[in-house]
This record gives structure tokens, C-alpha cells and sequence, in this order.
């Protein structure tokens, strides 16, 4: 083991497994921390049909180790633990976490983000079975059926636009009486024929066999609940990044990082990828992408202190 590596990726999403695919093959010591195993979000993904270059579709888990064998063919050293925290002093960064301490001479942050939670039954159950938190990657599965979607905001009707190019019927319900998006996409959802819409609403459970096959639908002004049949839930109620470790002035105030195209933050040596980002696309093929342009930039800083030209 390295005294200090060259880099430390925290977080084993696409993005952390990229930037320690391409940082090791580059001839980087990296050292790669994950809390729990590899994988991120696509271990909660069933089937991936947008991801070039598997145009048949591949399973979230088979692609997860597709990334993480190809890194660890190179030399990416994956250890599970669980970051806390993290400093820089002079031209090193320490990271704390609860089994030991590391140091390294560029860190890169992948920690991703989690999509905020309904928290009724059925919700876990049902995942990656009906239940769904991304319409660009689970739309096209619901052709010619009937969906609903949770939420109201700007991601809820953009991804209910989209969505509504394959089924036959999309609901969309929120608690309030009102979206809470911009104008111009809820003029957008008014014409689109297959959209209706259902305010002042809440869904208590998800039900089904196998699969989805209804939910329960509480209506906040009489209180009385009714059984809605469907065969999918999107639910875009928010995105929360997995930010707590990070004390240092670098996030946005929703708690992402900010960075800019090089995936530089405003600290140097200080590199984010992936979902933790503030203007993330969050897609897996963006991920990746992140992942290499963070990796590609880390060593050019790792040049830079070894007396390089960098900037």
C-alpha cells in the first residue's frame, strides 16, 4: 500500500469506477472508497437499453461489473469504508473515515445522489419492478400502458413529457393545487393529450404481485382513498446528494458541488464527478464521462505539482 496515493475516488458509482479506470491506466496509483459495494445506482436498475454500445440492454449489476473489472484490470484498488470527512493541507489531502485514514495528493469525489423517497409501502419492494425514479431510462419499457407519475416541479413534468411519448395513459399526481414548474412546461403538458392530471393528492401504497398493478390514491380534501389501476410509478419528488462529508465551501445550496467543465472544484487538487455534481445530465453515459474528464484532469494537477506545466 502507498504511503500517499496519487489519487483517492470517493464513491463506486459509474462515475468513481471511471475516473479509477482511467486514472489507473494513465499509471496513477488510485485508491477507490466505497461505504458499501460498487454499483451506485445501477444496482437499483433492472434492465439499461440506453447505454452505447449494449444495444440488446444489459442489467444494471452486469454493468456495474463490467465497470468495475475493467478498472480493476488495470490496478484500481477498491476498499469498503466509509468516508467522513476529509482535509487538504499543503499539496496533500487527508480523508477520514470510520476504518482508517488515507492520504493522497488529488481527490476526486463521486459520491452520487439519491432520489428522495415516497417512504410508503410497496415503494422498495416494487423497485426496478413498476416503480422507477428516471423516465429517460425507464419510459420506453412502458409502451402502450398506463403510468402515473409523483410530483410536481420542473423534473416531474419534464419527464412525464417524455414519458407520455410511449403510453397510453399518464397520470400525473401531486399534493398540491398547483405545479410548482415553470410556465412554459406546464402549458407544454396541456396539450399532450395522454396527460391528466390529479392535484391535491397523495399516494399511500404501491400494490401488485410481481409486479405493479395499482396504488392507493388519497384524496387531501375529502380524505377519501381509492384504488387506482397502473402499471408503473415514476417518482420525481427530488434528488439528494450524498454531500454530509463534505465541510469545506464547495456546494451549491441544495448541497451539490460545484465544478466546473474540467470537474475542477475551487479547491485545487479537489476534482467532483458524477450526480454529486450541481449541473449534472444524470445519466449513466454522463457518468462515465465525469468520471474520465475528472480523471484526465487530476493527473494533469498531479503533473502540475511535480513541477509540470498545468495551467
Amino acid at each position: 500500500m502507498s504511503d500517499v496515493y496519487d489519487i483517492i475516488i470517493i464513491g463506486g458509482g459509474p462515475a468513481g469506477l471511471s475516473a479509477g479506470l482511467y486514472g489507473t491506466r494513465a499509471g496513477c496509483d488510485v485508491l477507490l472508497l466505497e461505504k458499501i459495494g460498487t454499483g451506485g445506482q445501477l444496482m437499483l436498475t433492472d434492465i439499461i437499453d440506453n447505454y452505447p454500445g449494449f444495444y440488446e440492454g444489459i442489467t444494471g449489476f452486469e454493468l456495474q461489473e463490467n465497470l468495475r473489472r475493467h478498472a480493476e484490470k488495470f490496478g484500481l484498488k477498491i476498499l469498503n469504508d466509509n468516508v467522513s470527512g476529509f482535509e487538504k493541507n499543503g499539496d496533500e489531502f487527508t480523508v477520514f473515515s470510520s476504518g482508517d485514514t488515507y492520504k493522497c495528493k488529488s481527490l476526486i469525489i463521486a459520491s452520487g445522489a439519491k432520489h428522495k423517497e415516497l417512504g410508503i409501502k410497496g415503494e422498495k419492494e416494487f423497485a426496478a419492478r413498476g416503480v422507477s425514479y428516471c423516465g429517460t431510462c425507464d419510459g420506453p419499457f412502458f409502451k402502450d400502458r398506463e403510468v402515473v407519475v409523483i410530483g410536481g416541479g420542473d423534473t416531474a413534468l419534464t419527464e412525464s413529457i417524455y414519458i407520455s411519448k410511449f403510453v397510453k395513459k399518464l397520470t400525473i399526481i401531486h399534493r398540491k393545487d398547483r405545479y410548482r414548474a415553470v410556465s412554459n412546461l406546464v402549458k407544454k403538458i396541456e396539450h399532450i393529450p395522454v396527460i391528466e392530471k390529479k392535484f391535491n393528492s397523495v399516494i399511500t401504497e404501491i400494490k401488485g404481485d410481481n409486479k405493479v398493478s395499482s396504488i392507493l390514491v388519497k384524496d387531501l380534501i375529502t380524505g377519501k382513498t381509492e384504488e387506482m389501476k397502473t402499471d408503473g410509478v415514476f417518482i420525481f419528488i427530488g434528488l439528494m446528494p450524498n454531500s454530509d462529508f463534505i465541510k469545506q465551501p464547495i456546494l451549491d445550496d441544495d448541497k451539490f458541488v460545484k465544478t466546473n467543465s474540467k470537474m475542477e472544484t475551487s479547491i485545487e487538487g479537489l476534482f467532483a464527478c458524477g450526480d454529486i455534481r450541481s449541473d449534472a445530465f444524470r445519466q449513466i453515459v454522463c457518468a462515465t464521462s465525469d468520471g474520465a474528464t475528472a480523471a484526465n484532469f487530476a493527473g494533469e494537477y498531479l503533473n502540475f505539482i511535480k513541477g509540470c506545466q498545468y495551467k
